[in-house]
């Protein structure tokens, strides 16, 4: 027997309807974006549960604030700043807020999570580059809007991302069809996260590279180092100071490459003649530097991101996971060994 229309909320429709409240709402306005099926469904639902469609709760489930919250760790890097103007744009477009959280240190981004659930209302939270803990996705979801990320992270979210794995492999796999076979790694890992979430793709691509070429590691030919040029340089230092220094050098990112650069021009060295190098991201200043690279689109992830969300707040079908692809460019900092 169908229960009182009284007891029974736009919520319950969607949740026997097995749809989100978005995509109930849509279906009970007869608004675009719903398959004839799924329309159908919610109102077969409808009517069995005896629900009368409340205007105001029609309102609400399609979301009411016009503001989104995007949480962000860094606003000055190139790579961040390159994936927020992608997602605000599309955004914006929409005639969306934008409300930055920027949560620099680990302080501050355990200050941030505590405080999350009371924060302004918003209608969805963007994650960018930010990967989040298994705490910080308790807190997340307390708020019960929308959430997606972008530019990689740990969650399990509708996300925008690289492979960071295939990207690493890419720059291996160059490094071997050269010849190389005495090849170092600067990891780079963030200081401002957590050690549980720091990623780990780039890295697994070294050692299944070195694997399936047949060439045993060497750890003294792995330095891991804070992310920036400065400790690029630092680890390529440490690199040369081997009683066998490698003959190329594959980093996590094109900063990293450039700091190691950096040393090897000032240690005399000739690249690509003495060492190859090789990162990934194609940085701005890569092509100036003539920096051989693994590209990754940072903008285009954003926008992707921008569009995700819409798809959802909107109540339409899209992509949970979006893989957007790297492509090898190849410049003057990597040549096959001498000899």
């Amino acid at each position: 027997m169908a229960q009182s229309s009284q007891k029974i909320n736009m919520a319950d429709v969607a949740r026997a309807a097995g749809v989100s409240m978005a995509t109930a709402s849509r279906a009970l306005n007869n608004d675009y974006g719903v398959s004839e099926a799924t329309r159908r469904r919610v109102l077969a639902v409808a009517e069995e549960l005896s629900y009368v469609v409340s205007p105001e709760a029609s309102r609400l489930a399609g979301g009411a604030t016009g503001r989104v919250a995007v949480v962000v760790p860094h606003i000055s890097r190139w790579f961040f700043a390159a994936l927020l103007e992608g997602l605000e744009s599309v955004l914006r477009a929409a005639d969306l807020d934008v409300l930055l959280y920027h949560v620099d240190g680990i302080e501050d981004r355990h200050d941030f999570f505590h405080r999350l659930p009371a924060r302004r209302k918003v209608d969805a939270v963007v994650v960018l580059a930010f990967p989040v803990g298994e705490e910080e996705q308790r807190r997340l979801e307390l708020m019960g809007v929308t959430i997606i990320a972008a530019g990689g992270q740990h969650a399990p979210y509708p996300n925008v991302s690289i492979d960071d794995e295939t990207a690493g492999r890419q720059a291996m796999d160059h490094l071997l069809f050269l010849g190389h076979r005495r090849i170092a790694m600067i990891a780079a890992v963030d200081p401002d996260q957590p050690d549980e979430v720091q990623p780990s793709g780039r890295s697994n691509a070294y050692y299944s590279a070195l694997r399936d070429a047949g060439i045993p590691v060497d750890e003294r030919l792995v330095v891991t180092v804070d992310w920036g040029g400065d400790q690029g340089a630092d680890a390529m230092a440490k690199l040369l100071s081997q009683p066998e220094p490698p003959t190329a050098v594959y980093a996590h990112s094109d900063q990293v490459a450039l700091g190691a650069i950096r040393t090897l021009r000032r240690a005399g060295l000739r690249i690509p003649d003495d060492m190859s190098v090789i990162g990934i991201d194609d940085h701005p200043v890569a092509e100036l530097t003539d920096l051989t690279t693994v590209r990754q689109p940072v903008r285009e992830q954003g926008e992707r991101a921008g569009r995700m969300l819409l798809d959802i707040l909107r109540g339409e079908e899209t992509e949970h996971d979006v893989v957007v692809p790297t492509q090898l460019v190849i410049r003057g900092s990597t040549a096959p060994p001498r000899g």
